[in-house]
């Protein structure tokens, strides 16, 4: 066997009775609750109505959630689901789609923007900022989970899934954690963009400069991860598949959505 990192943490933190604790689950709070800080921060920042954060962050959970879970269903699963409509809502079973989500948040802001007026664009290109470091935490909630993980490496850092028995004989890609580091730089590279370029920058142009980066790198890392579907193409999967409509329209939010506003 070649060397390799062995992980073979328990997902679950703590049980008591039928309930149980799991790090994905707290890990995934701890990356919205950082998102809410960092929102409310710019709200200071931007004078806005500081009573309007509880809204947008009740709109925009919901949204993600709802959203990762139909997506999940639609994209990777849809006859399982079609023949067993009631497991849809079983979302303690675990399977969140993060197209899915995606889409579900820009839905969620979209509604959030025009119960209290504000303008949409706005609230997503704020949003962008703080969304990556959610997705971070979100990844190492899949490690944890030892989920998605990538396909074999002879590199030094390569991780053992003791708890995946069928792929647990040979190190593996992190791929989770690839996705981490790369979603924090995302978000590092958003607030320099905000702080040094927010005067010069145009409606959509940081909500564009999220879809392209983030997408962008997720097109780009799941060649090395294993397919999640048996389904799946021998080139480009699923999920880089469902990456190049959102790659897309950043391209569009960051040139052409511009020009129409100046037009």
């Amino acid at each position: 066997m070649l060397a390799s990192f062995t992980w073979n943490t328990d997902p679950v933190i703590f049980s008591i009775g039928e309930l149980s604790i799991r790090w994905y689950g707290l890990l995934f709070m701890i990356g919205v609750l950082l998102a809410y800080t960092c929102m409310k921060r710019i709200y200071l920042l931007e004078s806005k109505d500081l009573s309007q954060i509880e809204g947008l962050f009740t709109y925009a959970f919901l949204g993600m959630l709802i959203g990762a879970r139909i997506g999940h269903c639609v994209f990777y699963d849809p006859q399982y689901y079609m023949a067993n409509p009631l497991k849809i809502i079983a979302i303690w079973e675990g399977g969140l789609a993060s197209h899915g989500g995606a889409i579900g948040l820009v839905i969620g802001l979209y509604l959030f923007s025009k119960k209290v007026n504000e303008s949409f664009i706005w609230v997503l290109d704020r949003l962008s900022i703080a969304v990556p470091l959610t997705a971070a935490f979100i990844r190492i909630g899949n490690f944890f989970n030892s989920e998605i993980i990538g396909i074999q490496t002879s590199l030094p850092w390569g991780v053992t899934f003791l708890r995946r028995e069928t792929l647990s004989s040979v190190p593996r890609h992190p791929a989770q954690l690839y996705e981490s580091f790369v979603y924090v730089t995302i978000f590092l590279i958003m607030i320099y963009i905000y702080i040094k370029r927010r005067s010069i920058i145009r409606p959509g142009q940081m909500a564009g400069a999220l879809f392209i980066l983030v997408f962008g790198a997720r097109l780009v890392i799941e060649f090395i991860k294993i397919p999640q579907e048996s389904y799946e193409s021998s080139f480009l999967n699923t999920g880089q598949l469902l990456s190049i409509p959102f790659i897309v329209l950043g391209l569009y939010l960051i040139f052409i959505h511009p020009r129409l506003l100046r037009g």
